[in-house]
């Protein structure tokens, strides 16, 4: 797995816990190390451990953790770059949607060596959508579901947000649009401010 992942979980846990509790974390996970370096590779079994000692050691579920984590990346100073890369789908939080199949390219152009899961966004016939996620990391539905629902406040929009479960190594979520200028979304202009 990506450094970058398994730095920004840390960096989750540190902002909020301390970095005291993370050494725990660490140690619970089997580490030798306590700082992860972002731009380095971990073997695939480095971030479910990570994963199962942050949730043993804080006693919350896995799914509460993973979408705290994705709220995180959005909202969270200092990853104000995550938050660029997701406004670039567009205007409104409904074309944000529509560019969610394009985010795994759209990352490997911004950071080639780090491999997002895919998704696909599907409008069903009632005009809600349904978000297929692979999952290679049991919960990360409930991630996106933290990025989604980050998002939708970033453009002041109103949803709601339902973890349909996971199968096959596919988590599925459902989305409704309830209002799309429900309050003023947070300012973001394209180009950099002089």
């Amino acid at each position: 797995m990506h450094g970058l992942i398994n730095r920004s979980i840390q960096n989750y846990f540190c902002a909020n816990y301390g970095q005291r509790l993370w050494a725990e974390v660490a140690s619970r996970a089997g580490l030798d190390f306590t700082e992860f370096e972002a731009m380095l590779t971990y073997s695939d079994h480095v971030t479910p451990a990570v994963l199962e000692a942050v949730c043993d050691v804080l006693d919350r579920p896995r799914a509460e953790v993973m979408e705290d984590v994705g709220t995180f990346l959005v909202a969270q100073p200092g990853y104000e770059a995550v938050r660029r890369l997701l406004r670039f789908g567009g205007v409104s939080f409904s074309d944000f949607l529509q560019s969610l199949d394009d985010l795994p390219d759209r990352t490997r152009l911004a950071l080639s060596e780090l491999h997002l899961p895919w998704v696909e966004l599907r409008e069903d016939p009632d005009g809600q959508y349904s978000l297929i996620c692979e999952a290679p990391l049991v919960g990360y539905g409930y991630l996106m579901m933290g990025v989604l629902r980050a998002m939708a406040d970033d453009y002041g929009a109103l949803v709601l947000l339902e973890h349909c479960g996971r199968s096959d190594g596919v988590e599925v979520l459902k989305i409704i649009l309830v209002e799309a200028e429900f309050s003023e979304g947070r300012r973001f202009e394209l180009g950099a401010r002089a």
